[in-house]
């Protein structure tokens, strides 16, 4: 009885298991959670960040979750422990080291009044780690058999006499020795129970050495080195005992063996423990090395630092490969991948490139068997990390894998976690490896599932996943659509179609952001198809590396969005792309298309569909147009400047028809208004920048502007190439002389449209630049015999004072603009004043403070109260309307008392003078300002001014500005106009 109270009292005692630990921790959180003890909880969670407390399954155990805290304590006074008495198996294990290693439930006391279902986790839980238990003895005995074997055959060649060590005569069987010595050994090193007598122990000993004989002959031919090396050149294979003798020196003593024995069994060496069991075996051959490998990496992980556990992954992995046992090999594998909770990129980066080890090693088949179903496993895990490593584990191990199974399994999971998952960069890594696939997926089958794949990739709503597919994905699978013929007659043919159809079903409301996806496509399959150009031509036969190669242009190609768009790349080398270029040249110089199939179609098929595509876009839709451009311009500077003068120029020119006598051609006017224009200039004529090319484009833009102009035709498609080209610096000094072009012009009309144009220049350009070309011409325009010309050049004149700060030159634009306003041949031009009006509300807000105190405010005066004598209702409303639009904008800036008073406040009377007449909508709103402005000015509680706070905006109540607000949908100013109400002023 006192035995029994001591074993249970020293089993209470041991320290907690690892298991127990993370059991418990669960239960203390799910207790605290319960109970409303949420900080505490997140603290709890906080300091065991290994774990997670949302799945029991973390845990580690195979067990059902116990019941909770509260219930496992009041149902612990109803329960006694059963004794059981201690008894010894044949392999050496008691039955409390069996309870000592089965993990937290386990370890309960068994109670008379426990739950059926409870009892029988216990029995399935305790008959579980048996089997691991004896398992490992197994083992154990397997290496301890090859250890005795060794031993042995080291007896026999020393010859090794007992008789002479102790005293006694020698054995009859020599063989018989190193089991009786192995056997004593091992039950002084393996500490036994002192219950044990010695009749018990000779029992023991016989059953260990019959069963260990009977193990030798069965396990043999399972066991690697099992037999000892005799020949010296094999020496490196054997094991380490059969390698070297190991003598020790031996004592001149007549002791007895089993009182050296009982001697040593005084040393504190512990063996009774999984762990010491493995000290006090030392591996001797690959095999045991990696059976020990194998037990003590589950136990050594979990107790490695998160951030230092990559430093295991050779162990892992080197096992994983060389042990002899499937489980074994499947468990270590499910180590790796959840290795660490949540990988970072180095993290993720070791153990791909672990696994990459592993597929050389083992091949083909045993990737599929062993590391795939650990991606699958986790392809759903709730941390994008961990699917982040299986979706790049799918790409790094499409090398390694078989053929179907790259095409099938592994395609299905990509496209599963494409479809389904929301993270982006599990989105993005799934792309990167769906293009690895591309480049060694060889069923032609399955390229229509790769198609639907790239147009779900492209239409993906993240700009990273997009960017992957540009740079990855497409160019691959473009590769694989070249080698099945699919380019030219499938996969570009294909996108051209969806554009059109686009074009077709938007004429009401274009869906830009699909436009642009195509079209990004096509623009980045050019290279391939310039490749595949180069490729089939009639000289690539002749195309050999001999001799000193030519250099290509650092500039001859645009820059690549990845190395995959490099034609250099695509053809193979810089080398050989380089003597293709040089046939490329002279034979389009000097030879000619005949029997080219390849370009003939880009010639006569690509060419001509692109240009009819360009014609049916919404020339005023910037983006369609600078889409469009770019294209064209990387199509034109891929397939090299030959080939723009005179295969894509000459249609672009045919279409177009710039001459005399298309001024008054209504088909003419029909193609100049439309988006080919700005295309054919910023996409085509601008690719290459000689004198010639500049020449080029700008006798095409006068010519445009020219027809336009006298064609009385919109100039959306000028204004759109302005635009385009007015955005890079470059091309400044070119627009500008168009411009002066149309300034000298001898009709009235064309410098009127280079009036207007000048506005579309001015922002972004130096003001040096402006200074000496702009104003001069402006001024120039101003004093034009036409009044029509003068006023197209207001809002130039606007947009210099809005985005100018030198003083000079804005003195010149006053003195200008007050002409306009002052000077008595303007009194009755009401088209001027609406301009001049309508400049002073868009640039008002952002133009100097001087300026606009000083010159816009007082004139908005004086405007208004001239309108209060116009007689024609009309161009009363009409300027009474641009008026309000004008005091609405500039009601944001700051405005002094002074100004206020004496032409703020008495501009807007004489504005709601108008409206009470002719818009009554305007003058409600009109007369609540009015009201807050004098009623804030008459009790002289006018603050100083704050930031860019208005008095004008200060004074006007909450509920006037609700009013306002309200009213502001229902009129008619215009939306640009308004959006200046709301702008910061610069």
């Amino acid at each position: 009885m006192n035995q029994r109270c001591s074993v249970l009292f020293s089993f209470f005692q041991e320290p907690i298991r690892p298991l127990e630990k993370r059991a418990l921790n669960f239960l203390v959180n799910e207790f605290l959670l319960k109970n409303s003890y949420k900080l505490t909880s997140i603290t709890f969670s906080d300091e065991n960040h290994d774990q997670d407390f949302e799945l029991w399954d973390d845990v580690g155990l195979n067990i059902p979750k116990p019941p909770d805290l509260l219930q496992l304590y009041r149902d612990f006074g109803n329960h006694h422990v059963t004794t059981r008495d201690v008894v010894d198996v044949s392999v050496g294990v008691d039955d409390d080291e069996l309870e000592a290693a089965t993990p937290i439930l386990g370890t309960v006391p068994v109670f008379e009044t426990t739950p059926q279902s409870i009892e029988q986790c216990l029995v399935v839980q305790k008959l579980e780690d048996q089997i691991s238990v004896l398992n490992n003895e197994k083992w154990s005995l397997m290496e301890q058999i090859q250890r005795l074997e060794s031993e042995i055959d080291f007896l026999k060649n020393e010859n090794f006499a007992v008789s002479t060590v102790y005293g006694v005569a020698p054995h009859p069987s020599l063989e018989q020795v190193p089991h009786t010595v192995s056997e004593d050994n091992g039950r002084y090193l393996d500490i036994k129970s002192s219950e044990n007598d010695s009749k018990h122990g000779n029992a023991e000993e016989k059953n260990l050495s019959s069963s260990a004989e009977h193990d030798t002959r069965t396990s043999k031919d399972d066991t690697l080195n099992s037999v000892p090396c005799k020949d010296t050149e094999k020496v490196s294979s054997c094991a380490p005992s059969a390698k070297t003798a190991v003598h020790f020196d031996k004592p001149n003593r007549k002791l007895s063996p089993a009182f050296h024995q009982a001697l040593l069994s005084f040393c504190r060496m512990s063996a009774d423990s999984r762990l010491g069991s493995e000290v006090s075996r030392i591996a001797d051959s690959e095999k045991s090395v990696m059976l020990m490998l194998g037990r003590c990496l589950p136990h050594i992980v979990p107790n490695v630092l998160l951030a230092k556990r990559e430093e295991l992954i050779p162990l892992i992995l080197c096992t994983a490969c060389l042990h002899p046992e499937p489980k074994e090999r499947d468990q270590l594998l499910h180590i790796l991948f959840n290795l660490i909770k949540r990988p970072d990129d180095e993290q993720r980066q070791m153990i791909l490139t672990g696994c990459v080890a592993f597929a050389r090693h083992v091949g083909p088949t045993r990737v599929e068997a062993e590391l795939l179903p650990q991606c699958w496993e986790q392809i759903n895990h709730k941390y994008p990390e961990r699917r982040l490593l299986v979706a790049e584990s799918c790409g790094a191990l499409a090398p390694y894998l078989p053929k179907e199974i790259r095409s099938s399994l592994v395609l299905s999971m990509l496209q599963q976690m494409l479809m389904e998952d929301k993270a982006d960069l599990v989105r993005e890594a799934v792309i990167k490896s769906l293009g690895i696939i591309m480049g060694y997926i060889d069923d032609p089958d399955k390229y229509q599932q790769g198609f639907e794949l790239l147009l779900s990739a492209l239409g993906d709503p993240s700009e990273r996943v997009v960017s992957a597919t540009h740079q990855v994905f497409l160019p691959a699978y473009a590769a694989w659509t070249t080698e099945l013929g699919n380019l030219q007659f499938h996969l570009i043919p294909t996108l051209l179609s969806k554009i059109e159809k686009l074009l077709r079903e938007g004429e009401h409301g274009l869906d830009e952001h699909k436009l642009h996806m195509y079209l990004s496509a096509l623009q980045s399959l050019i290279p391939s198809l310039f490749a595949l150009v180069l490729q089939n031509a009639p000289f690539t036969s002749k195309a050999k590396l001999q001799g000193e190669v030519p250099q290509i242009e650092v500039t001859r190609f645009p820059r690549p969005a990845s190395p995959l768009q490099d034609v250099a790349i695509i053809i193979g080398s810089r080398e050989q792309l380089a003597v293709l270029l040089q046939l490329y040249n002279h034979q389009l110089e000097h030879e000619g298309t005949t029997g080219w199939e390849t370009l003939l179609w880009v010639v006569n098929q690509l060419l001509p569909q692109l240009i009819e595509i360009v014609g049916k876009i919404n020339v005023a839709s910037t983006a369609c147009v600078h889409e469009f451009s770019r294209f064209f311009w990387r199509l034109c500077r891929t397939f090299g400047k030959i080939f723009t003068n005179t295969k894509v120029k000459p249609q672009f020119q045919e279409i177009l028809r710039l001459s005399e006598e298309n001024i008054d051609s209504t088909a003419g006017n029909g193609v100049l208004t439309k988006a080919t224009v700005p295309i054919y200039a910023t996409g085509v004529l601008t690719c290459y920048i000689q004198e010639e090319d500049r020449k080029l484009l700008v006798g095409f833009l006068e010519d445009v502007m020219t027809m336009l102009s006298l064609s009385h035709a919109p100039l959306d498609s000028l204004k759109a190439s302005f635009v385009e080209l007015g955005a890079n610096p470059a091309y400044h000094e070119l627009l500008l002389t168009v411009l002066w072009y149309g300034v000298v012009h001898t009709s009235a009309l064309v410098r009127c449209t280079a009036a207007r144009m000048f506005e579309l220049t001015l922002r972004g350009m130096s003001e040096a630049l402006v200074d000496k070309r702009v104003a001069p011409a402006l001024v120039t325009l101003s004093s034009d015999p036409e009044f029509s010309v003068r006023i197209a050049t207001i809002p130039a004149f606007g947009t210099i004072m809005e985005t100018v700060t030198q003083r000079e030159l804005l003195e010149r634009v006053k003195m200008q603009l007050a002409s306009f306003l002052e000077d008595p041949q303007y009194q009755d031009q009401h088209s001027l004043h609406t301009e001049i009006i309508k400049t002073f509300g868009r640039v008002g807000p952002n133009a100097e403070p001087r300026f606009r105190d000083e010159f816009v405010i007082p004139h908005l005066h004086k405007l208004a109260l001239v309108n209060n004598q116009q007689s024609v209702d009309s161009k009363r409303l009409d300027i009474a309307t641009h008026l309000f639009e004008a005091y609405s904008a500039l009601s944001c800036c700051f405005i002094s008392e002074d100004l206020m008073v004496n032409h703020f406040l008495p501009g807007l009377k004489c504005l709601r003078i108008d409206m009470e007449h002719l818009s009554p909508e305007h003058e409600v709103i009109l007369s609540s300002m009015i009201k807050e402005c004098e009623q804030k000015v008459e009790n002289k509680t006018v603050q100083e001014p704050q930031g860019s706070m208005s008095i004008a905006a200060s004074l006007v109540s909450e509920d006037t500005k609700t009013k306002f607000l309200n009213k502001m949908g229902q009129l008619t100013t215009s939306g640009a106009m308004l959006a200046n109400v709301f702008q910061r002023k610069k």
